[in-house]
Formats: C-alpha cells, structure tokens, sequence
C-alpha cells in the first residue's frame, strides 16, 4: 500500500519499520518536533525520525497540523491510508478523511478498556491479567473508532512496562500488516466497540512515581513494575530520594508503620506497606545507577528501624 504514517517513539518506530520491511510504500513520516534531552539538552530526534531520515522519506514535524497548506500536501500524496502509532499530537477531523481508507491507529490496549495516553502502565498498575493490541479506525473521540482487528496476550507475573511495551509494539505492527493486506482484498470490517467496559489510561502525573508506602504491598509492587525503566518509582531516605525497581511482596510479622525499614541485607530491603512488607531488589540514588541491593548496600547505609517517606 501507498501509506503516510504519523508516530514519534520507539513503539511507533517498531510500526514503521515493520511497514518498510513488509514492501509498503511509505511517502510522508508526521512526528513530533525534535526535543532536547540529557544535562547538554542537545537536540535529538525522534525513533520515527530517525527510520525516516535513513530511508530519505520526507518528513513533516510542524506541531500546527490545522495548517491548510499541510492539509493540501496530505492529499497530494494519493496515499491509501495514514497509519498512526503513538505520535502524541490530536489529528483534525478533516485529516481523518484524507486518505481512501482513512487512519488506522495502533494501540496498546483491548478496547473500550484504556482509550488514552498510557494503556500499557495503567493496565500494569491495576493488575490486568491479559492485554493486547487493537487496529482502529480513528474517529473525532479519544480512541473511540470501531476496530478492525485485536490481538490478546497475558501479562507475566513480573512483567514490567518496558517488557510489555516491547511485546506490545511487535505484536502492533504485525497486527496492523494483517489489517491492511485485509484491506487490500477488501475483507476488513471494522466493529464498533462495546458500549460497557470503557476505562481512560490517563497520562502519567509525575506524582504517581512517588511511593506512598500506606497502601498494599501488592499496589506497590505493580507500581514498581508500571515505572520501570522508565520513570521509576521513587521514596525519599534522610532526605534523598531513592528508586526502587524489583519487588517482591512478603508476609509482615511485626507492627512496624508503613515505610520502616524491616531488614536491608543482599537479597534485598524489605519495608513495611499497609498489610505486608516489600522487599526490593534494586536501588538507585540520585544521578548515579541501578544496582542490585547487595552492590547498593556497600556505598549507602539502609538501617532497620529507620524510615522511608
């Protein structure tokens, strides 16, 4: 197929490249603005970028899409379809209608469950058993479209948001080839969704990284999870804050208050939540690296007794 595609991040990219490799023909990449990151806060582009830049397919990274002129070049392209994987901007609804086949969206959840920004940590932080991937037709709601096809799979005891993402993304893109050959042959019927089971995956507030230790154990262990690579959770100790990666919830046998220190040795520390302790794995200071408990211990004093928070 002649396709544009509209993405900026890793999860879009793996979409992209997948596309490429399929023998589609990609003739416009829509991405974000180039960010600075890192202490220099150089310029770096997008995973997307990056894939069209090396495959000398022209871009487009304004942020005004309502611009008439950009509207104009999309039609020019004849393009059967625009694919949409992540790209963090809202398309105008006369976008949606500018190609043959309109846009597809790849998402990271079983609709009507998690429309919205973060699909993947939300179902981790609830403790869904099983998520997956739906291609949509993309409408003028917030992840409302009817859906061509979904794809389940469960979620690991352990899994973390960077593993899922990971199975996500490719289970994304090979669904969303199997949408368009689909649509070739004229054999796609998008459903509606179901009317009951709608939940929103709001974006993630900087506040949820921190660790409110009066809650169970189970929550925070799947908080843990959600967060990790990226942004971690995190609890302050005299004063610094600490993230914590890796927990494992274990029976409470004293009284200690939520966020006390129960013991801090190489398998791990363990503190005290609502109705369980959490023993953790993996630590990290500010500015340095993530270390197992044992490496961590040498070079910072976690002492029984002493409080999280």
């Amino acid at each position: 197929m002649r396709l544009m595609f509209a993405g900026t991040p890793d999860f879009a990219a793996v979409s992209l490249a997948t596309l490429l490799r399929r023998g589609h023909d990609v003739v416009l990449v829509l991405t974000q603005p180039d960010r600075p990151v890192g202490r220099g806060l150089k310029q770096a582009f997008s995973p997307v970028k990056e894939i069209a830049t090396s495959r000398g397919i022209a871009l487009h990274q304004g942020a005004n899409l309502k611009d008439p002129a950009l509207l104009e070049a999309l039609r020019s392209c004849r393009a059967d379809a625009m694919v949409v994987a992540a790209y963090g901007l809202i398309l105008p609804v006369p976008m949606l209608a500018i190609t043959r086949f309109g846009c597809l969206n790849v998402h990271a959840s079983l609709l009507p469950r998690w429309r919205g920004a973060a699909p993947i940590q939300r179902a981790l932080m609830e403790g869904d058993a099983e998520t997956g991937v739906c291609i949509m037709q993309m409408d003028a709601g917030l992840d409302t479209g009817p859906v061509y096809r979904s794809e389940r799979t469960p979620i690991a005891p352990g899994e973390t948001f960077g593993s899922l993402h990971e199975r996500l993304a490719r289970l994304g893109a090979d669904t969303l080839c199997t949408v368009l050959d689909e649509l070739e042959m004229g054999l796609a019927q998008p459903r509606a969704q179901p009317a009951q089971g709608v939940t929103y995956a709001a974006k993630l507030d900087r506040a949820e990284a921190k660790i409110d230790w009066s809650r169970p154990a189970a929550d925070i262990e799947r908080q843990l999870r959600a967060l990790d690579p990226v942004p971690g959770a995190s609890s302050d100790y005299h004063g610094q804050a600490l993230k914590l990666w890796r927990g494992v919830v274990r029976p409470a046998a004293g009284d200690e208050p939520p966020g006390t220190v129960v013991s801090a040795g190489p398998e791990g520390v363990e503190v005290r939540c609502l109705d369980a302790n959490l023993r953790v794995a993996e630590l990290q200071r500010a500015g340095g690296r993530r270390m197992g408990a044992a490496q961590f211990l040498r070079g910072f004093k976690l002492l029984p007794g002493e409080h999280f928070g």
